[in-house]
């Protein structure tokens, strides 16, 4: 028992080169609500060795019906440590980095250089946060995948996967588009809805149990793909 045998699995649609190139990857996750907390799921039981998590908040009991993180035992506890023991728990060899802080332009540098990132996943909620992110990946070279709109919507088969100069229907895209555009970004690719979001008459976004994880689980999928480089005969 063990490693092999947890991903043992695994190893047979990949290969073990495939595998050795996961656990020599490191990923840094920004945000850990209902879809980064269900990347950071996919990441490590895919085996990936190096995690580095950012999220300023606390598990609160209203994040329960969608947070894969979020439990009566973790209540109270920062996100950041929910996930580490979490990420431990299913891949103890994984070496996990934790931030408790909010992402903002410049807030930065206590998390060191983004190019020792083998990909960076944005999955906040905050514009200037989202905004920052994408630069300081781009800045270092490193891809980078942004996460759209996950409340208010109830069909997960309406999520899709494109550079962001292509997402339509989802607002915060819209807004997203914009600014990237305006700052001569390009080649970002972002998960977004084409479901029209469901108005519930609050500015707090409505929420079902199994739209965020899909939402992280296909951004996790889509980072293992492309950091194997799925397209060879044996991944395709």
């Amino acid at each position: 028992m063990g490693k092999k045998e947890r991903l043992n699995r695994t190893e047979m649609l990949i290969g073990a080169e495939a595998l050795e190139i996961l656990g020599g990857s490191h990923v840094a996750i920004f945000g850990l609500g209902g879809v980064g907390g269900s990347v950071v799921e996919a990441l490590a039981r895919a085996g990936v060795g190096a995690l580095t998590l950012v999220d300023m908040d606390r598990v609160d009991e209203s994040n329960i019906n969608r947070q894969v993180i979020a439990t009566y035992d973790t209540i109270g506890e920062d996100k950041t440590e929910a996930a580490k023991k979490r990420v431990l728990s299913i891949c103890p060899e994984c070496k996990v980095s934790t931030f408790k802080q909010f992402v903002l332009p410049g807030q930065f540098e206590n998390i060191g250089a983004f190019s020792r990132f083998d990909y960076v996943v944005d999955a906040i909620d905050n514009i200037a946060g989202k905004i920052a992110i994408i630069a300081a990946a781009k800045d270092a070279g490193v891809p980078v995948i942004s996460a759209m709109g996950a409340g208010n919507k109830m069909n997960p088969e309406k999520f899709m996967i494109d550079d962001i100069s292509n997402t339509k229907v989802c607002p915060l895209a819209k807004i997203m588009r914009k600014k990237i555009r305006e700052l001569g970004i390009e080649n970002v690719a972002a998960l977004y809805s084409t479901e029209e979001p469901i108005k519930t008459g609050s500015k707090t976004p409505g929420s079902m149990s199994y739209v965020p994880p899909i939402a992280g689980l296909m951004i996790g999928g889509y980072v293992i793909r492309e950091l194997i480089k799925c397209n060879d005969k044996k991944t395709k």
